[in-house]
């Protein structure tokens, strides 16, 4: 599987940006998208990158946590659960995501116990906010309800052919231009009777009917 579009936004959502290096929670040296080693080094106090950097720094690191959640993963799972699987091996690191009991009990089929589990993962106190949220992410379908970065956030907003794809159900509404209606014009009575008075004193019409008295013929505009 893959990360999907909306995992990965979240995931950036909870990591953040940084493009000058600064020590995480746990003091490690940080940069970009919680990047820690560049090329296999450690990040070190002072580095700086740039913006494309930063997200060609991102594409690298996260298919190595992609490649190991897919690795540890025995049974199938939906979506969701994939890419919180892949929040929460990004942030405990690979081994412990291999290592882990939640691992364990998603294999033998046991997705409530794992959620359970997932929440063991709370030290230092400061992560406890994101690991709820990933533990919500690991249950919820995205057409019940999109993910958020903590339990404290909005949920992530994502551009409109992503929602499309959440919620199939959801029927495109066809705009329908509103015409105004077909404008009625009448011909003026001072005019019917210009032709009346033309036809009796002129000849063609000088036969008068019951009908020179009638109202004047109304047309629609074409």
């Amino acid at each position: 599987m893959q990360l999907s579009p909306i995992g990965e936004a979240v995931l950036i959502a909870r990591e953040g940006r940084r493009l000058v290096a600064y020590q995480d929670t746990v003091g490690v040296w940080t940069i970009g998208i919680g990047v820690t080693e560049i090329d296999g080094k450690p990040v070190r106090k002072g580095m700086t990158i740039t913006a494309a950097q930063c997200d060609a720094l991102f594409d690298v690191t996260v298919a190595r946590y992609v490649a190991a959640v897919n690795r540890g993963l025995k049974v199938p799972v939906g979506s969701h659960a994939f890419d919180a699987l892949v929040s929460i091996c990004y942030n405990i690191g690979i081994a412990g995501y291999l290592g882990s009991t939640f691992l364990k009990r998603i294999n033998a089929g046991d997705m409530a116990g794992a959620r359970d589990a997932i929440l063991m993962w709370q030290k230092p106190a400061g992560i406890i906010t994101r690991r709820k949220a990933e533990a919500e992410q690991f249950l919820t379908a995205y057409a019940l309800a999109l993910p958020r970065p903590t339990t404290t956030a909005q949920p992530i907003r994502v551009a409109a052919p992503v929602i499309e794809v959440v919620h199939p159900e959801t029927v495109t509404p066809v705009i329908v231009p509103v015409l105004p209606p077909p404008r009625v014009v009448a011909t003026p009575n001072w005019l019917a009777r210009l032709g009346r008075w033309i036809d009796v004193t002129f000849g063609a019409g000088s036969h008068a009917t019951a009908n020179d008295n009638a109202e004047p013929t109304v047309r629609r505009a074409a």
